[in-house]
């Protein structure tokens, strides 16, 4: 399956996201805009997904905003319509990895600039190579980060140090960013990584995976009562449930388990 700046192709419930424009570094233009939000719309619908891995062909991961291309206002959106639950078209590209029902991994190289460092932000896991330069690049541009990273970065990286990152808009490597939260580990291969951390996660029950990923987007605004509700209420969906019991049969027959979607 293919879109327009997008690729997609699903093996064994892993879907596998390519960002295609590697002769613009994977630059955010509208066609862009439009092929990602379209991506994570089509892969919120699609049977059978288990997990996502989210890259970028050529020598960059996404070098954030083709400024030519976006210049006098690129897509002309009014930016304060949300055309997608919470979120402008903008952040859609990056929260919308974020509300998918499966796990996103995503594998980093090369420039995450801008744009391309809030789209990886709404990964669940982030994996990249050491020497990947990473950026908080709005202040360069005279403009703040607009997509989604704030809502991000809240529970990755500590208040002061995203202010400073913020304000100076400073270049740094995919070593200090392990250091400083914005990424889950370091690979010298990124994508092979994330492709089998993805496929580890595939093995899994899909209705545990899935419910977990709801646990760990609602810690991040709830407070400890709805947390620990819904906990309880997860729980007490998945328990003799018939993946739950496949997974404890598997377990005591030593054989690979057999789940259903």
């Amino acid at each position: 399956m293919t879109e327009q700046r997008v690729s997609i192709e699903v093996t064994d419930g892993v879907a596998d996201v390519r960002l295609t424009r590697p002769d613009k570094m994977n630059a955010l233009d509208p066609a862009m805009f439009a092929a990602l939000a379209n991506a994570i719309d089509r892969l919120n619908g699609l049977v059978g997904l288990r997990a996502v891995v989210l890259s970028g062909e050529g020598r960059a991961f996404c070098a954030g905003l083709d400024m030519a291309s976006m210049a006098g206002g690129g897509s002309g959106l009014d930016l304060h319509v949300r055309s997608f639950g919470d979120a402008n078209l903008f952040q859609q590209v990056a929260w919308g990895w974020r509300t998918l029902p499966v796990p996103v991994i995503a594998a980093v190289h090369g420039v995450a600039f801008g744009g391309g460092l809030q789209i990886l932000s709404g990964a669940d896991i982030r994996i990249a190579g050491p020497a990947t330069r990473l950026s908080i690049m709005e202040m360069k541009w005279g403009i703040v980060p607009d997509m989604a990273g704030f809502a991000l970065w809240r529970t990755l990286v500590r208040d002061d140090v995203l202010r400073e990152l913020t304000y100076t808009a400073r270049e740094f490597s995919g070593e200090e960013a392990l250091a400083l939260g914005f990424v889950s580990r370091l690979s010298q291969d990124p994508l092979g990584e994330a492709l089998a951390l993805a496929r580890e996660i595939a093995g899994r029950s899909p209705d545990a995976i899935r419910a977990a990923k709801r646990l760990a987007n609602l810690a991040a605004e709830s407070g400890a009562a709805g947390i620990l509700a819904a906990e309880s209420a997860e729980q007490a969906k998945l328990l003799r449930s018939p993946n739950q019991v496949e997974a404890v049969m598997a377990n005591i027959q030593k054989r690979p388990p057999i789940y259903t979607d």
